[in-house]
């Protein structure tokens, strides 16, 4: 940690997750993961994939003032490869933060990729570098870079809680997000319900098209007889 007044700040994160824990992660679907979390913990639909591309990996927070990206480009230095930088722009959606230049040393840096709640720009720079990129809006306006801002600390993106070390699984449906504690256990839950729905496609290719639990909850309901 360096020395700093509180709300200009860059911390060390917590102790990093194995990697055998986070790479169970990868590949799921992050409806799946927000599933097995009780069907919580997941972004709002208005943070967007821009590039196509799904993401895993620890995150690693920042949170800046309205129209400033300082504390990305010191978020960039402080990820390690793999890493999701996750921001807050505290509701600003026309300075872009994250743009073809930073993106080429996030790149270089081979990090796991970006969430933005506010606004990015250069998309057709960050898809060449193949660069896994999520944000709220898309925007030609720039920022400063001055600060005040935050690493490391808990912040709210997508209307969710993002902390530090949580993994983070994006992909075409959405971001969820896994916090650090429980990543293990959730990593288990997300394997039973795969499970499940192995067995239920079984189940229909097997000529059992429809849930037979359907028609006993209306029957309880009394809709049907």
């Amino acid at each position: 940690m360096t020395n700093a007044t509180l709300g200009f700040r860059v911390l060390d994160g917590p102790p990093r997750l194995a990697d055998d824990l986070v790479e169970r992660f990868r590949g799921l679907a992050s409806p799946n993961v927000a599933d097995a979390m009780g069907r919580f913990n997941f972004m709002d639909p208005g943070i967007v994939a821009r590039t196509g591309r799904a993401l895993s990996g620890r995150a690693v927070t920042a949170l800046c003032r309205p129209g400033d990206n300082l504390m990305v480009h010191k978020a960039l230095q402080v990820a390690q490869p793999g890493d999701i930088v996750v921001v807050s722009t505290c509701g600003n959606t026309t300075s872009a933060v994250f743009g073809g230049l930073m993106c080429e040393a996030a790149a270089a840096s081979r990090l796991g990729g970006i969430i933005v709640d506010g606004a990015i720009r250069d998309v057709a720079d960050l898809t060449r570098l193949a660069f896994p990129a999520f944000s709220r809006t898309v925007c030609a306006g720039g920022c400063d870079k001055d600060g005040p801002g935050e690493i490391n600390v808990a912040i709210s993106c997508g209307g969710t809680v993002v902390a530090p070390g949580d993994i983070v699984v994006g992909d075409g449906d959405g971001v969820a997000i896994v916090p650090y504690a429980h990543a293990a256990h959730v990593a288990n839950l997300v394997a039973k319900l795969l499970e499940r729905e192995s067995a239920r496609i079984r189940e229909i290719r097997s000529g059992t098209l429809f849930r037979p639990d359907v028609d006993e909850s209306l029957r309880k309901k009394g809709v049907i007889a």
